[in-house]
């Protein structure tokens, strides 16, 4: 391991342009907010419907300050999208929620 561990915050290399890889950091980011979220609900710590309600804030909140942010609309587009996807992984599981 060649390059000391960061969080990215260092300005050289947050501003150093874009890359032609995926940006690792922000998939383990997502990775472990999905993991997290299913988790809680596993455990009943919150419901399926908050961690729904928690993802489409979100993405509301994302697409009011994307533009703001300096996101292209392709960016904002797969970020939405990402966020989406987190939605519709937790939505089946609503139906068993719902009391019979």
């Amino acid at each position: 391991m060649d390059e000391p561990i960061s969080n990215d915050n260092d300005s050289e290399r947050a501003g150093a342009g874009p890359s032609l890889e995926p940006d690792a950091h922000g998939q383990a980011a997502m990775l472990l907010v999905e993991s997290l979220i299913h988790g809680l609900v596993a455990r009943s710590v919150i419901s399926v419907a908050d961690a729904v309600e928690f993802v489409d804030v979100a993405a509301e909140v994302k697409e009011e300050i994307g533009p703001e942010l300096g996101d292209t609309p392709a960016t904002l587009q797969k970020s939405l999208t990402l966020l989406m996807a987190i939605s519709a992984s937790l939505r089946p599981d609503l139906k068993s929620e719902q009391p019979s």
